[in-house]
C-alpha cells in the first residue's frame, strides 16, 4: 500500500467568547478560518447569551479553565497564530499574557472587545489598563474600532483624525494598530468605509484600506471576522508584510458583508456571509 503524503493544517487558535447565533465570537472565528483554508482551535473565555438584538447575559470562565484549555491545545496540536477576542477581567488577561510568553507565541492578533453594540460592558477601566500594559506587549497587531480606541486613550469625541489617533495608539500600546473606521461619522454619506494601519514593524508607516459602504444591518461579528481573517492569513502566508496581510483580510470582510446583504435572519443585526465564495 502506498504511503500517503501527510499534509499539515494551518492552525489558528481563537481565544474568545461564544455567540448562540454564530454571528460573532468563537463561532464566527471558526467559520472565518475555515473559509480561508485554516483549521481553528478554540478556547472559550465566556459563555455569552446573545442574539441579533443584543447581549443578555455573560458567564465568564475561570482563569484556571482558560489556562487548561490553552495548554490542552498547545501541548498537542500547537498553533501557527492566535486571535484573542473577549477577555473578562484582570485574571483572564494575566493568564493569557503568561501563556503567550511561556509558549513564545509570536503571531498574535488582539481584537479588544470592550463592549457590545447593544451597550453591554465586558471590561472595566482597570482591566483595560492591564490589557494595554500586560497583554499588548506580546501581541503583533491590535484591531480597535474608534470607540475602543477612545477608551484606550481615555479621550472623547467622534470627529477624529484617524491617522493621528493610530500613531498615538502605537505609542500607547507598543505594537502595530489597525484602527477600524466603521464607526466614523459620515461613512454612509461618503459611500465608503476606511481602516487605518500604523505598522510598528515598519517604523510607523501608515496604510489606508477603503471599501464601498454597504447599507445593511448584517454586520454582526465584523470585528471578530476581521481579526480572525488577519490571523488566518498570518498562518497561510508567513513572512508576508503586515500591510499585505491586512489588505487581504480587509477584502475578505468587505465581500462577506456584501454577500450577507441580501439575506435576512433575526430581528436585529444579522451575521456576515463567511462562505459567500463557496455559495456563489
Amino acid at each position: 500500500m502506498d504511503t500517503l503524503n501527510k499534509m499539515r493544517y494551518k492552525l489558528v487558535m481563537s481565544i474568545a467568547g461564544t455567540d448562540p447565533t454564530s454571528g460573532a465570537g468563537i463561532q464566527a472565528d471558526l467559520k472565518t478560518a475555515a473559509a480561508l483554508g485554516c483549521y481553528a482551535t478554540n478556547v472559550i473565555t465566556a459563555v455569552v447569551v446573545q442574539n441579533t438584538q443584543g447581549v443578555r447575559e455573560v458567564m465568564p470562565m475561570s482563569a484556571s479553565m482558560i489556562e487548561a484549555q490553552v495548554r490542552a491545545i498547545l501541548d498537542d496540536t500547537g498553533t501557527d497564530t492566535v486571535k484573542i477576542g473577549m477577555l473578562c477581567g484582570k485574571e483572564q488577561i494575566m493568564t493569557v499574557a503568561k501563556l503567550l510568553k511561556e509558549y513564545k507565541l509570536a503571531n498574535v492578533v488582539l481584537d479588544p472587545v470592550l463592549a457590545s453594540t447593544s451597550g453591554a460592558t465586558f471590561l472595566k477601566r482597570d482591566g483595560l489598563k492591564m490589557l494595554c500594559d500586560e497583554l499588548m506587549p506580546y501581541v503583533r497587531l491590535v484591531t480597535p474600532n474608534i470607540p475602543e480606541a477612545m477608551q484606550i486613550l481615555g479621550i472623547e469625541g467622534e470627529d477624529i483624525e484617524m491617522e493621528e489617533v493610530a500613531k498615538v495608539l502605537v505609542e500607547r500600546c507598543k505594537t502595530s494598530i489597525l484602527l477600524k473606521g466603521g464607526h466614523k461619522k459620515g461613512a454612509m454619506e461618503r459611500g465608503q468605509t476606511s481602516d487605518m494601519l500604523c505598522d510598528a514593524e515598519r517604523r510607523g508607516e501608515i496604510y489606508a484600506y477603503t471599501h464601498e459602504y454597504i447599507d445593511t444591518p448584517n454586520t454582526h461579528g465584523t470585528g471578530c471576522t476581521l481579526s480572525t481573517a488577519i490571523a488566518s492569513y498570518m498562518a497561510i502566508e508567513k513572512g508576508r508584510q503586515l500591510s499585505e496581510i491586512v489588505g487581504k483580510a480587509h477584502d475578505y470582510v468587505a465581500s462577506a458583508i456584501k454577500g450577507a446583504a441580501r439575506y435576512e435572519i433575526g430581528e436585529g443585526h444579522g451575521p456576515l456571509h463567511h462562505f459567500w465564495e463557496l455559495w456563489k
